[in-house]
């Protein structure tokens, strides 16, 4: 059973690198993994159902067996409907997810869903879509480990960042610190190297990186100056 006790390692004294295995090379998926594993500090799978998000993706057998060829901590992005989340918590749970984020937009099970995560020991996250007030979150950081906000519109590759990204992440970096709890905030979405410096001076601890890392020419070199921001 996943734990959340890998929270406390993090390196949160500089910028982390969280990959996105939507942005490998689906067909050599193991090679991508073995070769980004030494750089990444999390990895990222995202969750669509096709009706919440448009894309269809991952599964929890995907997640299963990227759980037995690595260490990594395994954040699971579930972008899905009322109706199924809490059985894709149960499911990606069980597959080895150390980190389970649902959306705020999920309001109506959003309490069950936080509550099954509290009772399998897996670290609850909360992602709220680039048109959902900040505020919505505010509720519910006493029962979070991790905030994403996007910063493009959900479920597209691709996409430039939204002009209000890093005021959002402003807005929550107060929310966070008026909680006073230790909540990792993310920004995912629109992730080049001319905004992740933008990102990280709005107060993101985390960046969700697709082919920013999976596509660079020296990745040690690109996580060097990475890391240093």
């Amino acid at each position: 059973m996943p734990s959340t006790t890998w929270l406390a390692d993090l390196p949160r004294h500089r910028l982390l690198a969280e990959y996105s295995m939507w942005s490998a090379d689906l067909i050599r998926l193991a090679d991508d993994l073995a070769r980004i594993e030494p750089h990444a500090d999390i990895l990222h799978i995202d969750v669509a159902d096709g009706h919440f998000a448009p894309a269809l993706l991952f599964f929890p057998d995907l997640v299963m067996r990227i759980r037995s060829a690595t260490e990594k901590p395994i954040h699971v992005h579930l972008m899905a409907a009322d109706a199924i989340l809490l059985d894709q918590i149960a499911q990606f749970a069980d597959a080895g997810a150390d980190l389970i984020s649902i959306h705020v937009e999920n309001a109506k099970v959003a309490d069950d869903a936080l509550a099954m995560l509290d009772e399998r020991d897996v670290a609850a996250g909360m992602v709220a879509r680039i048109e959902t007030p900040v505020a919505e979150l505010a509720p519910y950081l006493d029962r979070l480990d991790f905030v994403t906000l996007l910063g493009t519109a959900i479920g597209v590759k691709g996409q430039g960042l939204d002009p209000t990204a890093g005021d959002r992440l402003r807005e929550a970096r107060r929310l966070i610190a008026a909680s006073g709890r230790s909540i990792v905030l993310a920004a995912d979405g629109g992730i080049r190297d001319t905004t992740v410096p933008i990102l990280r001076a709005a107060g993101a601890e985390t960046v969700v990186m697709g082919s920013l890392a999976f596509g660079a020419p020296d990745l040690p070199a690109r996580m060097a100056w990475l890391h240093a921001l």
